[in-house]
């Protein structure tokens, strides 16, 4: 793994309880960020930041349900409490709803709530810290979803559109700042949210064909994307959706 030079900076990473986030915590520990580690699982955090810990790294967790905007200020004062600042924010909490009618209203609703108004409440109150230092960066996970249609998740597909274009909006509007702000872009990845499917033979033979690479891809690719994002090697990147998908979407 790559050391990113992130020594002396903090970094909060949301849906760090297994995962993408969790590996992106890992990721950012080893390239000697300080992080706070936000979950509604709070076992899951709890775990990731044992995992920090027994690496030499450090963490602390933080319960945070991303859709409440009271719950959010709270877990952005406790990075600032713990570690003094917030340069990097990786906004990575979010729910797919595969067996679901996302047609319903409280399906919808749910999955807005979570994948797009939590990162919007995410942004906004990490933004407010990052003014006042003068610069920080954020990553926001949205998904090839966010970028192509998919038939059978609309709630999931305008969650994740509606990411893409909050960045877009986020970068432009704190670029003089010294904030940048970018999308992650995920395609198959094995996580715990795609377990029940991988668990299936014939069903991970189908999503392995799915992507050019012939393979799903592994969470530690997708921290790389956003530990990278978030580096002074990425000084002049904002408002990008950086997909990491095997080549799933240039087909």
């Amino acid at each position: 793994m790559i050391d990113y030079g992130l020594q002396g900076k903090v970094a909060l990473v949301t849906g760090a309880g297994g995962g993408i986030g969790r590996a992106a915590a890992l990721a950012f520990a080893r390239s000697g960020a300080s992080v706070l580690v936000s979950d509604v699982n709070d076992e899951g955090g709890r775990a990731t930041v044992a995992l920090i810990e027994a690496q030499g790294g450090k963490a602390a967790f933080q319960h945070c349900d991303v859709s409440d905007s009271a719950q959010v200020k709270a877990m952005v004062a406790a990075a600032v409490h713990h570690f003094g600042r917030l340069d990097c924010a990786f906004n990575n909490a979010g729910i797919t709803n595969i067996a679901a009618d996302e047609y319903d209203e409280a399906v919808w609703g749910r999955a807005i709530g979570i994948n797009l108004t939590g990162v919007m409440l995410c942004m906004r109150e990490e933004a407010e810290v990052m003014l006042t230092q003068g610069g920080g960066a954020i990553v926001n996970t949205a998904s090839i979803n966010g970028l192509v249609g998919n038939p059978s998740q609309p709630a999931y597909v305008a969650s994740k559109h509606g990411v893409v274009g909050l960045t877009r909006h986020g970068a432009l509007r704190w670029a003089k700042a010294g904030i940048r702000v970018n999308a992650v872009c995920p395609g198959v990845i094995v996580t715990p949210m795609t377990a029940p499917l991988v668990a299936k033979e014939d069903m991970r033979q189908l999503l392995d064909s799915m992507t050019p690479m012939g393979r799903m891809g592994q969470a530690e690719e997708v921290a790389e994307a956003v530990v990278w994002l978030c580096s002074g090697a990425a000084s002049f990147v904002t408002g990008h959706p950086m997909v990491v998908d095997g080549g799933a979407t240039a087909v």
